[in-house]
């Protein structure tokens, strides 16, 4: 990596992107040229999808799926025909497209391919993790935010309030039981449960002595959300106390709170990630189940609450 790039740290964020992808585009090729397959890397998400599909696909259905420009898709489209690995036909029912499907050389080509695949996909995760084990939702949450929110409008908005999650740390610490605890205390008429009342008021001692962590979210310089991450066992954490500010939410600050616990459970080589909830939260549960959660019974390692009615876990 050149000096200059390092120095100039995000401004070259899209230099950078480029250039990996530039280097594992040549990786791959030369990976097909040492196993003797005529086939390129770039061809892969186009011939990928046409491989997967039950029918003949037009570009724009290949475009909707792996949301590449138009041109790069007929592009790539072109490429593969003339190398015979697909065959395209007049669209019977719209005469302006095509329908491409895999000829009998590109079904045979891709009993080679997928072994190959395999051992390429290993040694990808394995360079993408020394990144960060928890990358690809990382690179997700990248392309949601530059989608949902694209830089040249960014730039422009100067008031723009970025959510930050932080970590525990002492001068946080009184966040934890004004923002979940009175909620709690609303939502339970008053009456928490033990487990509760030591934990709102030492966080630190109930989540961060025993292997666990909290975060905390901050929004225009203000505390507006929290949540726990506790440790089960070696190999398994639950989050708990999560809570957003009513005048701060529906804007992504749950989601990324979640987000952080997913990565630092990743980060800790932890399997699973669970959590407690009640039945009368199907927001929530529709987060939960879009972040991967899935229904579950309670692992011998949780202590479940009176309350509990719902217990989810997600599989890392």
């Amino acid at each position: 990596m050149t000096e200059v790039l390092v120095k100039l740290g995000y401004l070259a964020g899209a230099t950078r992107f480029r250039r990996i992808s530039e280097k594992l585009y040549i990786d791959g090729d030369a990976i097909y040229k040492n196993a003797g397959i005529d086939f390129k890397a770039s061809w892969f998400p186009v011939f990928y999808v046409l491989a997967k599909a039950n029918s003949a696909l037009t570009v724009m259905e290949i475009v909707c799926q792996i949301d590449f420009s138009r041109i790069t898709v007929k592009n790539v489209v072109r490429e593969l025909e003339k190398s015979g690995l697909i065959i395209v036909n007049p669209n019977p029912t719209d005469k302006r497209s095509k329908k491409i499907a895999l000829s009998a050389k590109g079904a045979a080509l891709l009993k080679e391919l997928k072994p190959l695949w395999l051992s390429f996909a290993k040694v990808l995760q394995n360079v993408f993790e020394s990144g960060h084990p928890d990358i690809i939702n990382i690179l997700n949450r990248i392309d949601y935010e530059i989608n949902y929110n694209p830089i040249n409008l960014r730039i422009q908005d100067r008031n723009l309030a970025l959510v930050t999650i932080l970590d525990y740390k002492p001068s946080l610490k009184k966040y934890f039981h004004e923002l979940a605890g009175n909620w709690l205390l609303e939502e339970l008429d008053g009456k928490l449960e033990e487990e509760d009342k030591f934990t709102l008021c030492n966080p630190d001692r109930a989540y961060l002595e025993l292997g666990g962590f909290v975060f905390f979210a901050m929004y225009k310089n203000e505390v507006v959300g929290c949540v726990a991450l506790k440790r089960l066992d070696e190999d398994s954490l639950e989050f708990a106390k999560l809570f957003i500010n009513p005048d701060f939410r529906n804007k992504g600050i749950a989601t990324k709170l979640i987000e952080r616990c997913i990565s630092r459970s990743k980060e800790n080589m932890a399997n699973q990630l669970w959590l407690q909830t009640t039945l009368h939260m199907p927001e929530a549960h529709k987060l939960y189940y879009k972040l991967g959660f899935d229904d579950q019974s309670a692992p011998p390692q949780m202590d479940v609450l009176k309350r509990t009615e719902k217990i989810m876990c997600l599989e890392l």
